[in-house]
């Protein structure tokens, strides 16, 4: 293994550079690049250590932020986009533990998981106007809530309101490889139509998604 030190050291050396060097660009044009542009390409970096915690190139995971990271995908003209944050097990029980049965959860970390739909689509044969969502469940040992919610301004649930939803469907967790970083994922099984996944620890869901005919 990769000592993650190492892999975390590299990463922001090469943020660093091309954030100090403007990715290449002539001096005149340094300038130009803004604050924002350096918190995107520390993001970037961020979200990579947690890619290298969940192919194991990172042993020992002590990151102790929950990266922001992204998802998408487009079928036929509708692009999904999901922005979340990723806390990592680190050692923790996970189901039933820091993520109670039963209850609402963000689904991610600090603020609202959200979903962005460019045109409308079908969530588990259920449609769903384009717009922007937050994503919620309610994990159970042997079935879980997957929740769409119009607030998508909010700190993890502190504000959520169930008058609020556009979507509540049931799933069934299934048994997955330990993947130490929550992980949105879109699978495209072809044009028109796959699925949202989301996976931790050892626990995946999958969301039906497909276009409007």
């Amino acid at each position: 293994m990769i000592d993650q030190c190492k892999i975390l050291t590299i990463l922001l050396a090469s943020v660093i550079f091309f954030s100090c060097n403007g990715g290449g660009q002539k001096p005149e044009e340094k300038s130009a690049v803004s604050e924002h542009e350096g918190h995107s390409n520390m993001s970037m970096t961020y979200s990579r250590y947690a890619d290298s915690v969940n192919k194991g190139l990172i042993a020992n995971d002590t990151m102790k932020s929950s990266p922001a990271r992204s998802a998408m995908a487009t079928f036929r003209g509708a692009h999904l986009h999901i922005n979340y944050n990723s806390p990592g097990v680190k050692g923790r029980i996970i189901w039933g533990g820091l993520v109670p049965y039963g209850t609402v959860w963000v689904t991610g970390a600090h603020k609202a998981t959200r979903i962005q739909i460019s045109e409308p689509v079908y969530i588990a044969n259920n449609p769903v106007d384009s717009g922007t969502y937050a994503i919620f469940t309610i994990p159970g040992e042997k079935e879980w809530v997957f929740i769409l919610n119009k607030n998508y301004r909010q700190h993890l649930a502190d504000d959520y309101s169930e008058a609020e939803d556009v979507l509540r469907i049931k799933v069934k967790p299934v048994d997955n490889a330990i993947m130490p970083r929550l992980t949105y994922s879109f699978a495209k099984h072809n044009a028109d139509s796959g699925s949202i996944n989301m996976q931790w620890e050892k626990v995946k869901i999958s969301v039906p998604v497909s276009i409007k005919k």
